[in-house]
């Protein structure tokens, strides 16, 4: 368990805090922050941190990184929410995509899709959940039949984020129907321009808006499916738990938290600032459980084990304490904050309707806890 931050790790903290405090990139965030309910395009932002070399730093310098430790990758992405970044395409494209080829794409994958994700021109969106397969993705249904060389995969992909900015999914297709809940998935990267992929907003009061995609029968060469084939589950639960450090809604939970405090100073004298000073002290308190919780897990992954039960507590307590900040803050902004659209209030106002999905993105809060559940369950026992 590590407690703070080596003198080279704050060094390199600081020289990414300089570059996003530019001119141009402050500008590039404003242009890219939503505004009242309409969803900008984010990719010139992102465009412009992949010049930068601020997307990717932990990957080798042959795909587009600088070979720096993971855990420098996790400052970046710090120090980008903290910056204001909107940080999904950030989150899906470098995080879980570029960060899943990585670990088990093959060479040719790697050459072929990383550079582009490090420097911003190429984006990148899941593709697990299904209209009858939330948080159980052993229920999934979209298949992938062989053709020649390659496969056409059919199916509904449904709850997707930035997809219609995005040129790569990750998804996830049987391949051998009727073997068993767990068996038969394969994983495949699918090409978002193909003929037969649709994409269709799904009307909803976030301000990111979630997708639907059909998949008509699409190709994808044999080159494009990661891994053997029928090998897809073992695969995914290695994807989810990296996808599941934490730190994500962490930073969601300290910003908003931030924005709150933020409102209340900027409130009258009168009014009642007391009233929240003890609840403030234990959000502050959680928050600080909660980034060792998550760092945890990430150093973890920077050695090479992944281990999904730190994991699940990682993001079980992130996305639950991410929620209740939002749901605690929502009350915060006085009626001036409001009519005037603060930028506080702005935040809070938002935060209260992306919290909902925090507990149920990556597995719900139930297969988190079923989970742990599970392994303790197995220690027990072995005890016994």
């Amino acid at each position: 368990m590590r407690f703070g931050f080596t003198e080279e790790q704050q060094r390199f903290r600081a020289d990414v805090r300089t570059a996003l405090r530019t001119a141009e990139v402050r500008a590039a965030i404003a242009d890219a922050t939503p505004v009242d309910g309409v969803e900008p395009d984010q990719r010139p932002l992102y465009r412009l941190l992949g010049k930068l070399g601020l997307l990717a730093v932990h990957w080798p310098a042959e795909y587009g990184g600088s070979g720096r430790p993971l855990t420098d990758a996790a400052i970046v992405a710090e120090e980008l929410v903290r910056a204001d970044v909107p940080d999904t395409l950030h989150v899906n494209t470098i995080q879980i995509i570029g960060q899943f080829l990585l670990m088990a794409g093959s060479a040719e994958q790697k050459r072929r899709h990383l550079p582009a994700l490090a420097s911003g021109e190429r984006f990148g969106s899941v593709l697990y959940t299904e209209p009858d397969a939330g948080s159980d993705l052993g229920a999934l249904r979209t298949v992938a039949e062989p053709d020649g060389d390659g496969y056409r995969i059919t199916g509904t992909k449904v709850f997707s984020l930035k997809t219609r900015f995005v040129d790569l999914g990750l998804c996830a297709a049987r391949t051998t129907p009727g073997t068993g809940k767990y068996q038969g998935i394969s994983l495949f990267l699918v090409d978002m321009n193909a003929p037969g992929v649709t994409v269709h907003v799904i009307p909803s009061v976030n301000d990111e808006q979630f997708h639907h995609v059909e998949l008509d029968a699409v190709a994808v060469s044999g080159d494009d499916l990661i891994g053997a084939r029928d090998q897809g589950w073992p695969l995914l639960n290695q994807a989810l738990a990296i996808e599941r450090t934490g730190l994500d809604y962490h930073l969601k939970a300290e910003h908003w938290l931030d924005a709150a405090l933020e409102a209340l100073v900027d409130q009258a004298p009168g009014d009642p600032h007391e009233a929240h000073l003890e609840r403030i002290g234990r959000w502050d308190g959680a928050l600080l459980a909660d980034h060792a919780l998550a760092w945890e897990v990430i150093t973890g992954i920077a050695d090479d084990r992944v281990d999904e039960v730190a994991a699940a507590v990682a993001k079980y307590h992130s996305s639950e304490l991410a929620q209740s900040v939002a749901a605690w803050a929502a009350d915060i902004p006085s009626p001036r904050q409001r009519a005037d659209r603060t930028r506080a209030a702005a935040i809070l106002d938002s935060a209260l309707r992306e919290a909902p999905g925090l507990t149920l993105s990556a597995g719900t809060s139930e297969v988190m806890l079923q989970i742990i559940a599970a392994a303790f369950d197995s220690i027990g026992q072995e005890k016994r």
